[in-house]
């Protein structure tokens, strides 16, 4: 197959650039990454809808990737509790190599075909989860051999990747192909193709999160009050939902917990 993502660049002698001309050139590049993205909604559209429905019967939401694309799963995954208070295992991020290749590269970790089913046997998967596979190349053997192995223990699986046609996307039965051509530097697959896939991320799980009910109107009713901004947004929502003063608002979310249940005892008490 080709692999577009390790195609030459388009831009040559990068360090004869000027810093304006290198930043221009860049910009220029990722102005192209929406459009890719949009491209590949009606394939998206499909992953949302099985990972919705399998989640609403107790399913959950695994992503496996190796370096960037791992990174990203995990970024992914770890914000969805202070998000929308969902548990901490409804979507779960792993990384080839293990959380320590989070911050240093782990050698060779990404070129393991049997290991990602090993680490996904520790969060015992089964057959009403959702598997994702996400790797820019579309070809990485820990993520290939991962969907391989969840495709014969009958768990749902997706991807998404930035080449067309690879072993990933062949294994995944919900292809999500974002194609996002050569890199400014060749083969800096954290730069365009990360970025689509952060953009693609971000889709899957608020659509899944508002399928499942955790947003109301457009704010999140469930978020974690962890910090002191959260609780001032928290406040302003109850006070928004309600029309109660801010002190009333503000006793409301600290006795409650969470902004729905704030509204909710308010409205029932009026």
């Amino acid at each position: 197959m080709e692999i577009i993502t390790e195609k030459e660049s388009h831009y040559h002698n990068l360090e004869k650039m000027s810093v304006a001309e290198i930043l221009h050139s860049i910009n220029q590049e990722d102005k192209s990454v929406p459009d890719a993205v949009e491209k590949a909604i009606p394939q998206l559209e499909k992953l949302v809808a099985i990972t919705a429905e399998r989640m609403r019967n107790g399913g959950r939401l695994f992503y496996i990737g190796a370096g960037t694309s791992g990174r990203l799963a995990i970024v992914d995954a770890s914000e969805c509790p202070p998000t929308y208070g969902v548990p901490f295992d409804w979507v779960i991020g792993i990384i080839a190599g293990g959380d320590s290749a989070i911050r240093k590269a782990v050698e060779f970790a990404e070129d393991d075909a049997e290991q990602a089913w090993k680490d996904l046997q520790e969060y015992n998967i089964t057959d009403k989860d959702v598997l994702v596979g996400i790797a820019a190349s579309g070809t990485t053997p820990y993520v290939v051999g991962g969907l391989q192995a969840a495709n014969q223990n009958n768990v749902v699986t997706g991807c998404i990747v930035c080449n067309e046609g690879g072993p990933i996307a062949h294994e995944a039965q919900y292809p999500v192909e974002v194609v996002t051509g050569p890199e400014f530097v060749t083969g800096s697959t954290r730069m365009k193709a990360g970025t689509a896939q952060k953009l693609v991320l971000n889709m899957l799980s608020t659509s899944v999160m508002v399928q499942l009910g955790r947003v109301k109107g457009n704010k999140m009713v469930d978020m974690q009050l962890s910090n002191h901004k959260l609780i001032d947004r928290g406040t302003r929502m109850v006070m928004d939902a309600t029309g109660a003063d801010e002190q009333t608002a503000a006793n409301l979310l600290e006795k409650y917990g969470s902004v729905r249940k704030a509204v909710d005892e308010y409205m029932q008490m009026h």
